[in-house]
């Protein structure tokens, strides 16, 4: 059938058809701004968003809606500057209602241009408190729990630190009554000393966990040989394993030179041989051996640059797999109160990757365990 419409009737229609969509929009308050930012227009969503009556608010600047923080700051000539200048402008922000009550605004402006003259802006304007509080709740929630976890982690670490300090220093102390009660027998002080001096060196370990942690690792990298560094803790190395437990060295020659810290590579070295010591329920072998890599990790495949490796090996307990994934993570031990802080492995893992190298873990449960710490090459 022929529509028999003037191209001004359809014109018109079809504007009336629009304003009755823009109207019937009720959850967004849609209004037309002119150049300077007074409002011309708006739909029944900004009336019930607004609380505003049509003669309350057309003519008005839309700076009405904000608070006079956000006035005095420019915010709604930035907003139309914005829009202008680069096409399109959203924030959210608290906007006003007529009561004076608050709300949480997302809001989009758009300038509305005829043949490049502008002739106003496009205003929308959404209500969306409720998604803003629960965003607010949830970070709230997100937060008190980073917080237990931080005193859940901080009471572990208490707990754990002052048992292994109560034990050390018992032992100590006792070593030093039986040293004066038994001076005339030789052998038996000898032994006394030597426990002695291992829970000294324990403590003075646990000291450096905590001083690596606190800080972050300062480190003081030299250039040095691998090989001596390792030779150089074999005597501490062995008696902090005690009786019962043979410690092997296993070191490749022609190593190139690493540039490490060498205080704390020899507590990382130390962290990881009590480690292996503590695998065993009676006693064991723990083999401290140096080479170059034969595998990287994924990230660092791509270098040609060669790694010199440093590996404790155990023929202990073993972890498994969910262990292995958290055994880096600070504070995190399967150890007995007193017998580990949980810095260890972490303290190993952080100082190998300040190094510009990495840590890796082999381990199955009755197979023992190998950790590897890879340093980058020296070139020549």
């Amino acid at each position: 059938m022929h529509d028999k419409r003037t191209p001004a009737i359809r014109a018109f229609e079809a504007e009336q058809q629009f304003q009755l969509l823009v109207q019937s929009v009720v959850d967004y308050a849609i209004y037309m701004l002119d150049p300077d930012g007074y409002i011309c227009n708006w739909n029944e969503g900004g009336r019930r968003i607004k609380g505003y009556d049509d003669a309350e608010i057309i003519g008005q600047h839309f700076s009405r809606f904000y608070e006079l923080v956000d006035r005095d700051a420019g915010e709604p000539e930035y907003g139309l500057r914005m829009a202008r200048e680069n096409g399109r402008y959203e924030k959210e922000g608290w906007r006003l209602r007529k009561d004076g009550s608050r709300f949480w605004a997302s809001v989009v402006i758009d300038p509305i241009r005829v043949g490049g003259q502008l002739i106003g802006y496009a205003k929308v304007a959404r209500d969306i408190t409720e998604r803003h509080e629960s965003a607010l709740r949830l970070a709230e929630a997100q937060q008190a729990l980073l917080q237990a976890k931080k005193i859940e982690a901080i009471g572990k670490l208490t707990l754990g630190l002052s048992h292994d300090f109560n034990n050390l220093l018992g032992v100590i102390v006792n070593s030093l009554d039986l040293i004066s009660a038994h001076r005339d027998d030789e052998k038996r002080v000898t032994r006394l000393v030597e426990g002695a001096l291992r829970a000294a060196d324990r403590g003075m370990l646990l000291t450096r966990q905590l001083l690596s942690f606190a800080r972050g690792q300062a480190l003081a990298p030299e250039v040095r040989d691998v090989n001596e560094l390792v030779l150089g803790m074999k005597d501490v190395l062995m008696r902090s394993c005690g009786l019962g437990v043979d410690i092997e060295l296993s070191l490749a020659q022609d190593l190139p030179p690493i540039r490490v810290d060498p205080t704390q590579l020899e507590a990382a070295l130390l962290n990881l041989v009590i480690n292996s010591r503590d695998s065993f329920a009676e006693g064991g072998t723990i083999t401290v051996a140096t080479g170059l890599a034969d595998r990287r990790p994924p990230e660092i495949e791509s270098t040609a640059r060669d790694f010199v490796c440093v590996c404790v090996v155990d023929d202990g307990s073993g972890m498994s797999d969910e262990v292995v994934q958290q055994a880096v993570q600070p504070f995190f031990t399967t150890k007995e109160v007193g017998r580990g802080s949980g810095l260890g492995l972490s303290q190993a893992h952080g100082f190998a990757a300040q190094s510009g190298g990495y840590l890796h873990i082999t381990s199955e449960p009755g197979q023992g365990t190998r950790v590897t710490l890879y340093f980058p090459a020296l070139e020549d």
